[in-house]
């Protein structure tokens, strides 16, 4: 338990983000936790590199939303004023404090207040001695330092524990989760250490979170990105929506990738969408399709979505056409029907669209037939390149 935070076991994969504010600066420092709860942070950590920062974190943890982590960098008495403040875990690296009766110290202050410990390693800041010399820094060498950690606790028959063994490296950071979770039974927190600014810092988190979170391995997670928290945040739970580990928070909005079928443009229908959604928590599916020949079908299976289709939009829940509404109303359009759907539900929807779903229907048809007669069936003419190819390459 972090708080009143579950982590491992059956409980919901967490996400968690870091302050970048000074921690000394506690008003500061509690505006951006809040911000972060807000975006979906479940725990939260924090700097504590010197005493005034400490200090701010007796004043940060009673008025937190969420349960604070102390990040513990050198001086393991730093470690001691973090559990005075009141925080609800600490993240050590193995790599900064080494000494053993320090670390001792800690666990069994730790142990006497009931406050967990995250063993943090770091591939950039490993023990000098568990360094391949040909190699550098390898999985076998990250959960070494992290099981030497662990020994020392043991020591002193501490055990709330959580790991991780975090690097910069994706392949590199997956192989070393992979043999840490065949090594102990502690929860791990996952994340690729400073993968840099969106988007590729993106890229590189998921890939790396993702795949460990397929095959079942990880009990929290953070994008270490080189952008605002926030993001951090966000992403974080996105994800875990995404792969169906939590449950849908705000709006997942879907849309074509466009193409010569499309009779509006989408890429400006869906920024649009989303800016009006914005942080608004209606927990469904929407969809944004191009033409009316293949969204309602591609996107049967979301909550609510709009297809264009000669300079009009027609609106469809659960792949039923129920309203056509002008081009220009489209977006105010999803959101009002989203807001229903969410307060009332999706057969509440259809009701309401009863007396306007015959005349959407053949709306729609009518406007699937032009389009195809005007577009045939190959809107995007791949057929006729097709021929050239075959034309051109059958001449030796």
């Amino acid at each position: 338990m972090v708080g009143k935070v579950a982590v491992g076991g059956d409980a919901p994969v967490t996400v968690q983000s870091m302050t970048v504010t000074k921690t000394a600066d506690h008003e500061a420092t509690l505006q951006q936790i809040y911000a972060l709860a807000a975006a979906g942070a479940d725990i939260v950590r924090c700097t504590c590199n010197r005493a005034e920062a400490a200090e701010g974190l007796a004043r940060i943890v009673p008025r937190s939303p969420v349960p604070i982590v102390a990040d513990i960098h050198n001086n393991y008495r730093m470690a001691l004023a973090a559990l005075e403040a009141g925080v609800h875990c600490l993240r050590l690296n193995p790599g900064n404090i080494r000494k053993p009766e320090q670390i001792k110290e800690v666990a069994r202050e730790c142990k006497d207040r009931n406050v967990p410990i995250r063993i943090g390693v770091n591939g950039g800041s490993l023990d000098p001695d568990l360094y391949h010399p040909e190699f550098g820094v390898t999985p076998e060498a990250m959960v070494a330092s992290a099981m030497r950690e662990l020994a020392y606790f043991e020591d002193v028959d501490f055990d709330l524990v959580k790991i991780s063994v975090k690097a910069s490296s994706v392949p590199l950071m997956i192989e070393a989760y992979r043999q840490l979770a065949d090594t102990c039974d502690h929860p791990l927190h996952l994340g690729v250490t400073e993968a840099g600014p969106p988007p590729p810092g993106i890229v590189k988190s998921t890939a790396g979170i993702a795949a460990l979170l397929a095959e079942g391995i990880g009990d929290t997670i953070r994008y270490s990105l080189t952008t605002d928290p926030v993001v951090e945040a966000k992403c974080g739970r996105q994800l875990l929506e995404a792969m169906g580990l939590r449950e849908r928070r705000n709006v997942d909005l879907i849309a074509c990738p466009s193409c010569g079928r499309a009779e509006v443009d989408v890429f400006k229908v869906a920024s649009d969408a989303m800016e009006a959604f914005g942080e608004r928590e209606i927990p469904l599916q929407v969809a944004v399709m191009g033409c009316v020949v293949n969204g309602p079908g591609e996107a049967r299976d979301a909550d609510l979505g709009i297809a264009a289709g000669n300079r009009r939009g027609h609106l469809f829940v659960k792949g039923e056409n129920i309203a056509v509404v002008a081009e220009d109303e489209m977006v105010d359009a999803l959101v009002e029907w989203a807001e229903f759907i969410c307060e009332h539900g999706s057969e509440a929807a259809l009701q309401r669209a009863e007396q306007t779903r015959n005349e959407a229907r053949q709306a729609a048809e009518e406007d699937r037939r032009r389009n195809l007669d005007e577009l045939g069936d190959d809107a995007n003419q791949s057929e006729i390149l097709v021929e050239e190819i075959r034309r051109h390459s059958s001449v030796s």
